[in-house]
């Protein structure tokens, strides 16, 4: 795979955190890199270093060393600042708990994205992805109006609205029950063939991960498959 072709590279990266018993070694030593276009399911054990690979991989954490390429971008020489700005032009989130900001409307949510960027014509964009993710009648409820399944419909669309060349999503159903889910799962699979992204997942789900054109396992903080 060409450095030209890969949206996303991590090279040698570890994750260590300070803990009473001393040094918790979260990651060692992962290299990976995932093409443009891919769907990626990373998978494995409670605690071995999933969400921890995303959020590095995503730059909302620093690794405790290596280095990490993000379209083109490496995070691991970026401040904080950079990294934002890296999330806010490539990147695109759906997590399990939706983190949806109650005080706005279902679309105001979707536009946020947007407005933090400066981007024009928000609100026409935001109404368009609503109604991909079949939400318009809903667009100016609150969070608190929404089902569970209607709250992370609202989330994917506000990952999609920027057309992020990465979207990370982090258990996408683990608060929701197991039809919703599967619907969830279906509209996710869908707006992202349409939009071409690259699509990187953690699950403990094995129907989701088989629906990945490949699939990580870590254990352990490693990579063994």
């Amino acid at each position: 795979m060409s450095m030209a072709d890969t949206v996303l590279k991590a090279e040698k990266i570890s994750r260590q955190v300070s803990s009473p018993e001393g040094t918790l070694t979260i990651l060692a030593q992962v290299d990976l890199a995932i093409a443009a276009g891919e769907t990626v399911a990373i998978v494995g054990p409670s605690g071995a270093g999933k969400s921890t690979l995303l959020a590095l991989l995503a730059g909302l954490d620093e690794p405790s060393s290596g280095q990490v390429w993000l379209n083109g971008a490496e995070l691991t020489a970026l401040d904080e600042d950079g990294r934002a700005a890296v999330r806010a032009r490539h990147v695109g989130f759906v997590f399990q708990s939706f983190h949806l900001v109650p005080s706005l409307t279902a679309i105001e949510n979707v536009m946020l994205p947007l407005e933090l960027a400066g981007l024009p014509n928000a609100r026409e964009a935001g109404a368009e992805v609503l109604a991909k993710v079949n939400l318009s009648p809903r667009r100016e409820h609150y969070p608190r109006q929404l089902s569970g399944g209607e709250q992370q419909r609202v989330a994917i669309a506000r990952a999609f609205v920027t057309s992020p060349a990465v979207l990370f999503a982090d258990e996408p159903t683990g608060n929701l029950d197991a039809a919703t889910g599967e619907r969830i799962i279906d509209l996710l699979f869908e707006l992202n063939r349409a939009a071409h992204t690259t699509l990187v997942v953690v699950t403990h789900d094995q129907a989701i991960a088989q629906r990945c054109g490949r699939i990580i396992r870590i254990e352990a903080g490693r990579i063994v498959s």
